[in-house]
């Protein structure tokens, strides 16, 4: 139950990391209240997690998979740039998460 709070307490750190560039510099109310609202979810979720993952993994994967999220919806929705070098280090950031996962009990 716990690796199941982590990848949640992530698709919520990918929330509020989209969210935070529609917030306008929190001019934008609307935007802002849903980026307030998945960071405190991401935070109690990953303090969940924490209860029975070691804190270095949890922390690890959480970071990990919210920034390759990051970057997949920053290529998909805001049009980023998709290098070679871009997905290159996102293939490697996803192949240590799992590394992670798979060297902890």
């Amino acid at each position: 139950m716990a690796w199941l709070y982590l990848v949640a307490a992530a698709a919520c750190e990918i929330a509020f990391a989209a969210s935070l560039k529609m917030t306008a510099n929190f001019s934008n109310l609307k935007w802002t209240v849903v980026f307030l609202f998945f960071y405190v979810l991401s935070i109690v979720l990953l303090n969940k997690a924490v209860q029975t993952i070691p804190i270095g993994t949890a922390y690890a994967v959480w970071t990990g998979i919210g920034a390759a999220g990051t970057v997949i919806i920053g290529i998909v929705w805001f049009k980023e740039p998709a290098t070679f070098w871009r997905l290159f280090f996102l293939v490697t950031l996803v192949m240590s998460i799992v590394g992670l996962k798979v060297v902890t009990k």
